[in-house]
Protein backbone atom coordinates (compact mmCIF):
# COMPACT_ATOMS: atom_id res chain seq x y z
CA UNK A 1 0.00 0.00 0.00
CA UNK A 2 1.62 3.23 -1.08
CA UNK A 3 -0.98 5.83 -0.11
CA UNK A 4 -4.62 5.42 0.90
CA UNK A 5 -6.92 8.43 1.29
CA UNK A 6 -10.11 8.39 3.35
CA UNK A 7 -12.61 11.22 3.79
CA UNK A 8 -15.28 11.23 6.50
CA UNK A 9 -17.94 13.83 5.66
CA UNK A 10 -21.28 15.00 6.96
CA UNK A 11 -22.56 17.81 9.14
CA UNK A 12 -20.68 19.56 11.91
CA UNK A 13 -21.40 17.96 15.26
CA UNK A 14 -21.66 14.38 13.90
CA UNK A 15 -18.27 13.37 15.31
CA UNK A 16 -16.54 12.90 11.97
CA UNK A 17 -13.36 14.67 13.00
CA UNK A 18 -13.07 12.26 15.92
CA UNK A 19 -13.68 9.34 13.55
CA UNK A 20 -10.79 10.54 11.38
CA UNK A 21 -8.51 10.98 14.38
CA UNK A 22 -9.32 7.45 15.56
CA UNK A 23 -8.67 6.00 12.08
CA UNK A 24 -5.28 7.75 11.98
CA UNK A 25 -4.44 6.50 15.47
CA UNK A 26 -5.43 2.95 14.50
CA UNK A 27 -3.03 3.11 11.57
CA UNK A 28 -0.10 4.80 13.30
CA UNK A 29 -0.27 3.59 16.91
CA UNK A 30 -1.74 0.10 16.54
CA UNK A 31 -0.85 -0.98 12.98
CA UNK A 32 2.61 0.61 12.63
CA UNK A 33 1.81 2.66 9.51
CA UNK A 34 2.29 6.33 8.71
CA UNK A 35 -0.83 8.48 9.02
CA UNK A 36 -1.87 12.12 8.92
CA UNK A 37 -5.29 13.57 9.63
CA UNK A 38 -6.69 16.96 8.66
CA UNK A 39 -10.10 18.55 8.98
CA UNK A 40 -12.27 21.38 7.82
CA UNK A 41 -15.75 22.58 8.56
CA UNK A 42 -17.96 25.48 7.61
CA UNK A 43 -18.38 28.57 9.77
CA UNK A 44 -21.57 27.10 11.22
CA UNK A 45 -19.59 24.49 13.24
CA UNK A 46 -22.81 22.56 13.97
CA UNK A 47 -24.93 21.66 10.97
CA UNK A 48 -22.68 22.94 8.17
CA UNK A 49 -20.63 20.64 5.95
CA UNK A 50 -17.71 19.05 7.76
CA UNK A 51 -14.93 16.72 6.66
CA UNK A 52 -12.03 14.87 8.16
CA UNK A 53 -9.37 13.38 5.91
CA UNK A 54 -6.92 10.63 6.75
CA UNK A 55 -3.92 9.63 4.66
CA UNK A 56 -2.42 6.23 5.50
CA UNK A 57 0.76 4.83 4.01
CA UNK A 58 3.54 2.34 4.64
CA UNK A 59 5.98 5.07 3.55
CA UNK A 60 6.53 8.70 4.58
CA UNK A 61 3.61 10.93 3.58
CA UNK A 62 4.82 13.84 1.50
CA UNK A 63 1.53 15.74 1.21
CA UNK A 64 -1.00 15.82 4.06
CA UNK A 65 -4.18 16.58 2.08
CA UNK A 66 -6.37 14.18 0.13
CA UNK A 67 -6.06 14.56 -3.63
CA UNK A 68 -7.54 11.33 -5.01
CA UNK A 69 -9.86 9.83 -2.41
CA UNK A 70 -9.98 6.03 -2.12
CA UNK A 71 -12.91 5.84 0.32
CA UNK A 72 -15.56 8.40 1.24
CA UNK A 73 -18.18 8.41 3.96
CA UNK A 74 -21.10 10.78 3.36
CA UNK A 75 -23.60 11.08 6.21
CA UNK A 76 -25.63 13.87 4.55
CA UNK A 77 -26.81 14.76 1.06
CA UNK A 78 -24.82 18.00 1.19
CA UNK A 79 -21.64 16.09 2.03
CA UNK A 80 -22.23 13.57 -0.77
CA UNK A 81 -22.79 16.38 -3.29
CA UNK A 82 -19.86 18.48 -2.08
CA UNK A 83 -17.15 15.88 -1.47
CA UNK A 84 -17.67 13.13 -4.09
CA UNK A 85 -15.90 15.02 -6.88
CA UNK A 86 -12.45 13.55 -6.19
CA UNK A 87 -13.46 10.02 -5.23
CA UNK A 88 -11.31 7.88 -7.48
CA UNK A 89 -12.62 5.50 -10.10
CA UNK A 90 -13.22 2.16 -8.43
CA UNK A 91 -13.20 3.82 -5.00
CA UNK A 92 -15.61 3.15 -2.13
CA UNK A 93 -18.56 5.38 -1.21
CA UNK A 94 -20.37 4.69 2.07
CA UNK A 95 -23.62 6.61 2.53
CA UNK A 96 -26.38 6.86 5.08
CA UNK A 97 -29.31 5.49 3.06
CA UNK A 98 -31.86 7.51 5.04
CA UNK A 99 -30.17 10.86 4.43
CA UNK A 100 -28.47 10.51 1.03
CA UNK A 101 -31.24 9.96 -1.49
CA UNK A 102 -29.37 11.12 -4.61
CA UNK A 103 -26.16 9.13 -4.98
CA UNK A 104 -23.67 11.20 -6.98
CA UNK A 105 -22.87 9.57 -10.30
CA UNK A 106 -19.47 8.01 -10.74
CA UNK A 107 -17.61 4.79 -11.35
CA UNK A 108 -17.18 3.65 -7.76
CA UNK A 109 -18.63 1.09 -5.39
CA UNK A 110 -21.46 2.33 -3.19
CA UNK A 111 -22.48 0.76 0.10
CA UNK A 112 -25.56 2.15 1.82
CA UNK A 113 -27.27 1.48 5.10
CA UNK A 114 -29.07 3.71 7.62
CA UNK A 115 -26.02 4.61 9.74
CA UNK A 116 -27.62 7.11 12.10
CA UNK A 117 -30.77 4.99 12.47
CA UNK A 118 -28.59 1.96 13.22
CA UNK A 119 -26.81 3.86 15.99
CA UNK A 120 -30.10 5.02 17.46
CA UNK A 121 -32.17 1.84 17.19
CA UNK A 122 -29.70 -1.07 17.17
CA UNK A 123 -26.89 0.30 19.35
CA UNK A 124 -29.11 2.46 21.52
CA UNK A 125 -27.62 5.96 21.16
CA UNK A 126 -27.55 8.21 18.09
CA UNK A 127 -24.40 9.91 19.38
CA UNK A 128 -22.29 6.86 18.41
CA UNK A 129 -23.22 7.06 14.70
CA UNK A 130 -19.64 8.18 14.00
CA UNK A 131 -18.32 4.96 15.56
CA UNK A 132 -20.86 2.86 13.61
CA UNK A 133 -19.58 4.60 10.45
CA UNK A 134 -15.96 4.08 11.49
CA UNK A 135 -16.55 0.35 11.97
CA UNK A 136 -18.11 0.18 8.51
CA UNK A 137 -15.18 2.07 6.93
CA UNK A 138 -12.69 -0.28 8.57
CA UNK A 139 -14.56 -3.28 7.11
CA UNK A 140 -14.94 -1.73 3.65
CA UNK A 141 -11.39 -0.46 3.24
CA UNK A 142 -9.26 -3.02 5.07
CA UNK A 143 -6.62 -0.28 5.37
CA UNK A 144 -6.30 -0.80 9.13
CA UNK A 145 -6.87 -3.96 11.14
CA UNK A 146 -10.16 -4.46 12.92
CA UNK A 147 -8.26 -5.08 16.15
CA UNK A 148 -6.18 -1.90 15.81
CA UNK A 149 -9.24 0.20 15.06
CA UNK A 150 -11.22 -1.22 17.98
CA UNK A 151 -8.29 -0.54 20.35
CA UNK A 152 -8.07 3.04 19.02
CA UNK A 153 -11.81 3.56 19.60
CA UNK A 154 -11.73 2.19 23.13
CA UNK A 155 -8.62 4.22 24.04
CA UNK A 156 -10.57 7.41 23.21
CA UNK A 157 -13.76 6.87 25.19
CA UNK A 158 -14.50 7.23 28.91
CA UNK A 159 -14.74 3.93 30.81
CA UNK A 160 -18.51 4.28 31.24
CA UNK A 161 -18.97 4.25 27.45
CA UNK A 162 -16.57 1.45 26.45
CA UNK A 163 -19.28 -1.18 25.88
CA UNK A 164 -21.54 1.24 23.99
CA UNK A 165 -18.68 2.18 21.64
CA UNK A 166 -17.52 -1.44 21.25
CA UNK A 167 -21.10 -2.36 20.23
CA UNK A 168 -21.29 0.62 17.83
CA UNK A 169 -17.98 -0.31 16.17
CA UNK A 170 -18.90 -4.00 15.83
CA UNK A 171 -22.40 -3.20 14.53
CA UNK A 172 -21.01 -0.88 11.83
CA UNK A 173 -18.36 -3.42 10.90
CA UNK A 174 -20.90 -6.23 10.55
CA UNK A 175 -23.40 -4.06 8.61
CA UNK A 176 -20.68 -3.25 6.05
CA UNK A 177 -19.63 -6.91 5.74
CA UNK A 178 -23.28 -7.88 5.17
CA UNK A 179 -23.74 -5.08 2.60
CA UNK A 180 -20.64 -6.24 0.69
CA UNK A 181 -21.93 -9.83 0.67
CA UNK A 182 -25.28 -8.69 -0.75
CA UNK A 183 -23.51 -6.64 -3.41
CA UNK A 184 -21.23 -9.56 -4.34
CA UNK A 185 -24.21 -11.92 -4.62
CA UNK A 186 -26.06 -9.42 -6.83
CA UNK A 187 -23.05 -9.19 -9.15
CA UNK A 188 -23.10 -12.96 -9.81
Amino acid sequence: MSRYEIRFSGAGGQGLILAGVIMAEAASIYDGKQAVQSQSYGPEARGGASKSEVIISEDAIDYPKATVVDALLALTQEAADKYCHDLKEGGMLLIDSDLVKRVPEGNYNTVAFPIINTAKNEVGREIVANIVALGAMVALTGVVTKEGAEKAVLARVPAAFVELNRKAFETGYQKAVAAMEVEAAAAC
